[in-house]
């Protein structure tokens, strides 16, 4: 039995998860994600190292990072996850540039409980002004020792890349048209972006249509408009992309979001 039951406060998404077969296929966040193990054990793959996290072991995501997902064995899997825009995470730790966290998994009481008290406040609708306050007492757990500014600074190259991806998410990718825009051969340019970003342009290119569809479905709730403006072949071809990385299709979340 699976269930995903996702509600959004402004720039916060909380999730609350419970699956035994479902597995998350390769896909990437905008945001960050922090998480809780509530039961079982949580296995995944992220820049290319394997990762468990067992009961109450708190799991950390930072933007962008490539990652999979589904239950160690067949007892199944019961976690939270919080997805925080990083303007506003950066904004609490008084940082201008993204921060990166020093370790996937960690276990720290502290810290788990700020997750599970805040996520249990926006799935229940609390007010903003509380979940605000539990969200100042969670990013506070965090410090140097924990996160580092040190982030890599990305290849020119790959940046315009993705530049020109984002801004053809409507439509199909074209590797000639960036190979020509960065002056590299289809396979340098296959090649530089995966050893930069863990995903081919392909990958990146669907995991990008994605989360901009999602960004649209909680603006206006249309789905066939989303398909249309996101480049989506039909309902059908949407809902499998969606499902494979939110693990429910655009209706169920749409229904979430009311």
């Amino acid at each position: 039995m699976e269930r995903f039951k996702y509600k959004k406060l402004s720039d916060i998404t909380a999730l609350s998860a419970s699956f035994t077969d479902f597995t998350y296929r390769k896909h990437c966040h905008e945001e960050y994600a922090l998480g809780v193990t509530l039961r079982g054990i949580q296995e995944y793959n992220l820049d290319g190292s394997f990762h468990l996290s067992y009961e109450n072991g708190v799991m950390l995501f930072n933007p962008e990072q490539i990652h999979d997902g589904r239950a160690h064995d067949s007892s199944g899997l019961d976690y939270v996850m919080l997805y925080i825009e990083p303007k506003l995470f950066l904004d609490i730790l008084g940082k201008k540039d993204l921060v990166r966290f020093t370790s996937p998994v960690v276990y720290h009481g502290a810290l788990r409980n700020s997750i599970l008290t805040l996520s249990s406040a926006i799935q229940s609708g609390q007010d903003e002004a509380l979940c605000s306050e539990l969200l100042l007492s969670l990013v506070d757990h965090f410090n140097p020792t924990n996160i580092f500014t040190n982030y890599k600074r990305e290849n020119k190259l790959v940046n315009k890349a993705k530049e020109m991806i984002y801004s053809k998410l409507h439509e199909v990718i074209s590797l000639d048209e960036i190979c020509k825009e960065i002056s590299l051969s289809k396979f340098q340019f296959i090649r530089l972006f995966k050893a930069n970003t863990g995903a081919s342009p392909y990958q990146y290119f669907i995991f990008y249509k994605v989360n901009r569809a999602k960004q649209l479905l909680e603006k206006n709730k249309n789905i066939y408009s989303v398909i249309a403006e996101c480049g989506f072949v039909d309902l059908s071809h949407f809902n499998k992309h969606f499902k494979r990385v939110y693990g429910i299709t655009a209706f169920e979340y749409i229904s979430h979001l009311n």
